[in-house]
């Protein structure tokens, strides 16, 4: 025969509060925190757990049916768990009701309550006070609103509107229960407040407060409208996948790397040129369209080159600044030095560009290598990245599209990891990666002879006139090998067989990058190197800007001509000739490669043309536009899909590290070390550009004791050697440090989600223990009040450590 079981709860009272009221800040204690209501039901749930144990011999042995693989459990294991706090928390609103009842009850009464050892055990309160569900005899959903509105009356305006406002209701419900506790006063206050008239000043303070709220929303999704290009992003990922957006991605920020570097460059350097144009050297060309390819004529003349900015400070006005560093001051104008304008306006951009790129870098590591993998995230995808704010049919299109190439992305890295591959295709794996290394070094080598060795003959054979069409005859060459080379790396990689897609990718942007990087150093030491020698008697300046400019224009042509003939011609020699349906797909790589390929060509040429990062942006903006369209008429998705979580971070780290530094590197030599043109620019009277800090600070010496702090300043900041290794040491440790702590959350999450699993693991196990704890004590009538000890004698040296310190009680009182 069953029999009652009957537990000791050792409560604590506390007499020190008597005759206080309870102030809000013990009703925040209270009401504020849903956590808290999880932990009385988990209580309330443990106290039915042992209560359960008792059955009747009759329904011991009742079993549910169950699937096949799964393990039986009796009826009572089956009602715990559906009792867990998981399981039941939020489940109705009347459960809500009676427990925020039952909590402002025992705040209003907590003074005039017995102590719990002055009352008699059978008189003792028990857990099932805190019964919302299971408990048959509770109180209707009527009868808890009611007696919770008694008890909210009870309460103070401030911590009833704190109560109301923290239940998890409607606001239907919030505003029926404010309403239903006011007292007689409040409501003839409120009937007053509403049909009497609102003060002037009220109604104007509410109306302006409106009118801002409602002007900052519009702003704010004007500002969220306003981003270039974000439907035509989202559109792309939706159709292509993340691969493939991850490039227009980059092409976005190389738009605002550029837009960032040209603004200073405008502010206070073009637009103060073009504001005190020098007088003409010399008649001017008239325009005829060629210096559209070439960069040359009436653009010489023009703020496009360094060339046509003057030596002088922008107050005085020379008669032959050429001859002269002397001249008649100029009334009603500014001092303005443009050399040292010149060197510091190009310094600083480049210092902001770095900036920029280097948090880039840092943030987007952070971003995608925060979480080590992608496991667990298939049900994510699948039931939460729905989002239902959208209305528009076209909007869901694209959501729809984007979620179900997601899933095939996160499928096909699922399924890569479970593809072994044996031992003699590895093998001949290896030997295929050899033998296409060799050959692409092989074809980097022989480009970068080859653009040497017509650099020499373009050098021994000037054009005539400086601006025919024999001057993009390099551009051209460079060019051809480029997209010539591209193409022989991937038919490679196509021979290579590689099973990652994403490693195909890597292994092309390396070996196009060292190809690239090759043919840029050869053309800088032919710019540097043999050109200055070459060309003493011209502005060598200019000629290295409009010989990047034509780089530029030549590379573009040759880009929309790949897009014209490599995916348009061969879709149509597809779908017409082959009857195929088969589309090319979009080449990443060669892509990627082509845009850090034109970035850096626009750092290398900022020094010498301070308007070619305006180039760069018409530039990029039309290449977005063509390559979306040709994408979304010539091109497929891919055939193997793959999540490209690290591409933007990969294309920013070889932004930075080849790109950028070899740019600053190439632009320093320049401006320390080779001596500037004496018939153009605004160094034509120094030895080197870096000089014009130097004059500039023995001015400021001769000027006075009141400038005194600047000549130590430059001599200390940019002259020593000491601050730019102090700078170049912080920058690499802010991002070994942003690294380690990056891998350090990594690890963290790692160590939180074993956790997790283990906790699951605990869970599987605590209930076929408890499963098992019914069982034997049907087989040996265990008695109840023994419960306790049967745990401790039998299940607790059998369990893991996670569960160990929960003791007897951790056996139903599941997290």
């Amino acid at each position: 025969m069953a029999q009652s079981l009957t537990l000791d709860l050792d409560v604590p009272e506390t007499t020190g509060d008597e005759g206080l009221e309870p102030s809000p800040y013990e009703e925040s204690e209270v009401h504020d925190s849903f956590h808290q209501l999880i932990q009385e039901q988990s209580l309330r749930v443990a106290e039915e757990g042992l209560e359960l144990l008792p059955l009747a011999a009759g329904r011991r042995n009742q079993t549910l049916p169950r699937p096949d693989g799964v393990p039986a459990h009796s009826s009572a294991t089956l009602r715990i768990l559906a009792s867990m706090p998981s399981r039941t928390i939020g489940r109705s609103r009347g459960a809500i009701i009676s427990q925020y009842y039952n909590r402002t009850v025992r705040l209003r009464r907590r003074n005039s309550r017995p102590l719990l050892g002055n009352v008699i055990r059978s008189a003792r309160p028990s857990l099932r006070l805190y019964d919302l569900e299971l408990d048959h005899t509770v109180l209707e959903e009527d009868e808890k609103r009611s007696l919770l509105v008694k008890e909210l009356q009870g309460l103070s305006v401030a911590q009833r509107d704190h109560v109301v406002r923290n239940m998890p209701l409607s606001l239907v419900e919030k505003r029926w229960l404010r309403e239903k506790s006011w007292s007689p006063k409040e409501k003839r206050r409120g009937q007053r407040g509403q049909g009497g008239a609102v003060s002037c000043c009220s109604r104007l303070r509410y109306t302006c407060i409106l009118a801002l709220h409602s002007l900052g929303l519009v702003l704010f999704s004007g500002l969220y409208a306003a981003r270039p290009w974000h439907y035509a992003l989202k559109q792309i990922g939706g159709q292509f996948g993340s691969s493939v957006l991850s490039y227009f991605l980059f092409l976005k920020t190389l738009l605002a790397f550029n837009v960032l570097m040209l603004l200073p460059l405008l502010a206070f350097l073009v637009g103060v040129q073009a504001a005190f144009p020098p007088d003409p050297s010399g008649p001017v060309p008239t325009f005829s369209g060629l210096e559209l390819l070439t960069g040359g004529g009436c653009f010489t003349h023009t703020v496009m080159y360094y060339g046509y900015y003057s030596n002088t400070t922008l107050s005085q006005s020379c008669a032959s600044p050429r001859e002269s560093g002397q001249c008649s001051p100029r009334l009603g104008s500014l001092p303005y030095s443009m050399p040292l304008a010149y060197l510091f306006t190009v310094g600083a951009a480049f210092f902001i560009t770095c900036i920029t790129l280097v948090y880039s870098m840092s943030h987007s590591f952070g971003e995608s290598y925060r979480v080590g993998s992608t496991r667990g995230i298939h049900a994510l995808m699948v039931f939460c990245s729905w989002d239902y704010k959208v209305t528009q049919k076209r909007a869901s299109r694209v959501q729809q599209d984007s979620i179900c190439t997601q899933l095939k992305e996160l499928l096909a890295e699922w399924q890569l990891r479970k593809r072994p591959r044996s031992a003699c295709e590895r093998l001949w794996q290896v030997v295929m990666l050899g033998l296409g290394w060799l050959l692409c070094l092989g074809t980097t080598m022989g480009c970068a002879v080859a653009v040497l060795t017509f650099s020499e003959v373009m050098i021994q054979r000037p054009a005539a006139g400086g601006q025919g069409l024999e001057l993009l005859a390099l551009p051209l060459v460079v060019s051809v090998l480029n997209l010539g080379a591209s193409y022989l790396f991937r038919g490679l990689a196509t021979l290579e067989r590689h099973d990652s897609p994403v490693l195909e990718v890597y292994m092309a942007i390396c070996r196009s990058l060292i190809l690239k990087m090759a043919v840029l150093a050869v053309l800088c030491y032919h710019w540097l190197g043999r050109e200055v020698a070459a060309v003493q008697a011209r502005c060598w300046e200019d000629f290295v800007g409009q010989e990047l400019y034509r780089f530029l224009v030549v590379d573009f042509i040759f880009t929309l001509l790949d897009s014209l003939f490599g995916e348009l011609l061969w879709r149509l020699i597809s779908e017409k000739k082959l009857k195929r349906r088969q589309k090319p797909e979009f080449d990443i790589a060669r892509n990627v490669l082509d845009l850090i390929y034109g970035q850096t060509l626009t750092w290398l040429g900022v020094l010498f043309s301070p308007l070619l990062p305006a180039v760069q942006i018409l530039r990029l903006a039309l290449l977005f536009y063509v390559k979306k369209a040709s994408l979304m008429a010539n091109c497929q998705a891919p055939r193997r899909p793959w999540l490209a979580s690290h591409m933007s971070t990969v294309f920013l780290t070889l932004l930075c590290f080849p790109s950028f530094l070899g740019a600053a590197v190439f632009l320093c030599y320049a401006v320390w070390q080779v001596k500037p043109s004496s018939t153009c620019g605004p160094f034509r009277t120094l030895n080197t550009m870096y000089e014009a800090g130097t004059v500039w600070v023995h001015r400021l010496e001769r000027a006075g004791s009141g400038a005194s702090w600047l000549p130590w300043l430059h001599h200390f900041l940019v002259e020593n050697t000491f601050f730019l290794f102090v700078v170049s040491a912080l920058l690499l440790a802010v991002i070994y440090l942003n690294i380690q702590v990056v891998k350090g959350q990594r690890k963290v999450i790692c160590l939180l989600k074993e956790q997790i699993r283990n906790e699951g693991e605990d869970k599987v196990f605590l209930i076929n223990k408890l499963h098992s704890v019914y069982a034997e004590g049907e087989r040996s009538s265990l008695q109840p009040g023994r419960l306790d000890v049967y745990y401790l004698e039998h299940i607790a040296p059998t369990e893991p450590p996670a569960t160990q310190a929960g003791g007897a009680f951790m056996l139903v009182g599941l997290p």
